[in-house]
């Protein structure tokens, strides 16, 4: 069942990383077309002239900027912090809550042995002395 498991997971995995990739792809091909788009509407239908000279080109910068990025997620940074990366620190998370978890149950168990321990102490105690004072009691007569 686990290795239906893992099997799944890799499946799931590669489908994830291939729609990312074919997003990164349709963007830059809308990257294309739109700065394309841009020029024509600047050059052409003289759109925005009278605002800022060239401000087409401010527009193409800020979207490919923005495209890097993508790219960088897609390319870099998903290796680095991939299913992988996601994967081992859930386990090292898990393995410090459980950790803890173990340290705490261990300290609640020796308070609790300390507490019965010293209850058992006094019962014997409360006990001798009524024993005590049963047979002072029994010699007094």
């Amino acid at each position: 069942m686990n290795n239906l498991t893992e099997h799944h997971d890799i499946y799931e995995n590669a489908r994830a990383r291939a729609q990312q990739k074919k997003r990164l792809y349709y963007h830059f091909v809308l990257f294309l077309v739109g700065s394309v788009f841009l020029i024509l509407l600047n050059k052409f239908l003289k759109v925005g002239e009278n605002v800022v000279e060239n401000w087409f080109v401010w527009a193409i910068i800020l979207w490919f900027f923005f495209f890097v990025l993508h790219f960088i997620n897609v390319f870099v940074t998903h290796r680095f912090m991939g299913k992988d990366w996601e994967r081992a620190q859930t386990e090292k998370l898990v393995m410090e809550q459980e950790l803890k978890i173990a340290k705490f149950k261990k300290q609640i168990d020796e308070e609790y042995a300390l507490k019965v321990e010293k209850t058992q102490e006094l019962y014997n105690f409360e006990k001798d002395k009524k024993e005590s004072d049963l047979s002072n009691a029994t010699e007094e007569w």
